[in-house]
């Protein structure tokens, strides 16, 4: 049996399958339903396109049971004005409640950012979460030790002065690296993926947009970020494997502010060319 079942009884052959696979190795045979060319499974993607695409129900696929690819409810689809609004509220949270995030709500949110695209669906993207507080201090205290030494170089405080406004904050008592915040999650993939920094960008992004849903808020911890890729110190601090040189953290937890207006932003600029 091949990766493909079809439901004979409901399938139409109007093609769809074929017509969308990626790698193009459904084929459509004179008599019969749909089928993967001789050959062809080794170049499937396992993307579940051809189950997405069908709209008669009528294929499964060994690796994407149709049991398991709920049908998509037209009641929850938002509309332009829902969507545009969705998009702009959403804002960086740099004061968090002194609350811990439950570890079913992570997961939750993980659950979902593990459905934003990857290059050549390779789903390399992994995870690595910090809540315990202590421990998010220590690793921002040692991005401050990385600040100190680069802010000792006049261009990078002519390039990024607040660096230095950064290590003065954290040196009256206020946490300028990670804001406080309850947990850090790190989306994390291997030296082989090789879109791995992309992916796991979409993935955080589809991780940060869900979040006020459950409650949450979150912050791209860009200056652990550099701290991580510059200091092999912070980055085994912070639980990553050498092996996994793309990554990228950020910061969670309970708001302690609700944001009540959609401030505009700098025009597009756009080349049709």
């Amino acid at each position: 049996m091949g990766l493909l079942i079809i439901d004979a009884a409901k399938c139409k052959r109007d093609g769809f399958c074929v017509r969308d696979c990626p790698t193009t190795i459904i084929r459509m045979p004179e008599k019969g339903v749909p089928e993967i060319i001789p050959g062809g499974e080794a170049a499937c993607l396992y993307c579940g396109h051809c189950v997405a695409v069908c709209p008669h129900d009528a294929l499964s696929h060994e690796r994407i049971p149709i049991a398991q690819s709920p049908s998509i409810r037209e009641e929850l689809r938002i509309n332009e004005a829902q969507a545009a609004q969705f998009l702009r509220s959403r804002r960086s949270v740099r004061h968090f409640l002194d609350k811990p995030v439950e570890n079913e709500k992570i997961r939750r949110l993980i659950e979902t950012a593990r459905y934003a695209p990857t290059g050549g669906n390779s789903q390399m993207v992994e995870w690595v979460v910090l809540n315990d507080k202590s421990r998010i201090k220590e690793i921002a205290g040692l991005t401050v030790n990385w600040l100190r030494e680069i802010i000792k170089n006049p261009q990078v405080i002519a390039a990024s002065p607040y660096l230095s406004l950064a290590v003065a904050a954290w040196d009256s008592g206020n946490d300028s690296v990670l804001r406080n915040a309850p947990a850090l999650v790190i989306g994390i993939a291997p030296r082989e993926a090789m879109n791995g920094l992309v992916d796991l960008t979409l993935a955080l992004s589809y991780l940060d947009l869900f979040a006020p849903a459950l409650d949450l808020g979150t912050c791209w911890a860009g200056l652990l970020q550099g701290a991580m890729l510059n200091s092999p110190a912070v980055k085994t601090a912070a639980g990553i494997p050498e092996s996994y040189p793309h990554h990228y953290p950020m910061m969670l937890g309970y708001p302690e502010f609700k944001f009540h207006r959609l401030p505009e932003r700098k025009a597009p600029k756009i080349v049709f060319a």
